[in-house]
């Protein structure tokens, strides 16, 4: 299945400077692989070394935060619109 994966300015090193890209896959794990085998690097900006969400990143798939869903197991059905977003600190 084909997703849309909007991708984080700080990421878009890794998808020579595009906002937005094509994904396959039924779950955000699939989708994460293939964004790994055609924009290699990324994965490890998004997984830890278990495998799992960094703690910084937060990914939605449509308006749903997969922490609150399935995690990496979370569908990604066809069209759907996957967004990766990084926590942002700081202040006074």
């Amino acid at each position: 299945m084909s997703v849309n994966v909007r991708i984080p300015t700080i990421l878009r090193t890794y998808t020579s400077g595009e906002a937005e890209v094509t994904a396959e896959g039924a779950t955000l794990s699939e989708v994460i692989a293939d964004l790994e085998k055609n924009h290699q690097g990324i994965a490890a900006r998004v997984l830890d070394d278990a495998g799992k969400l960094r703690r910084f990143v937060n990914v939605y798939v449509n308006d749903d935060d997969v922490r609150f869903e399935q995690g990496l197991q979370t569908p990604t059905p066809e069209g759907a619109g996957v967004s990766i977003i990084p926590a942002v600190a700081g202040g006074c």
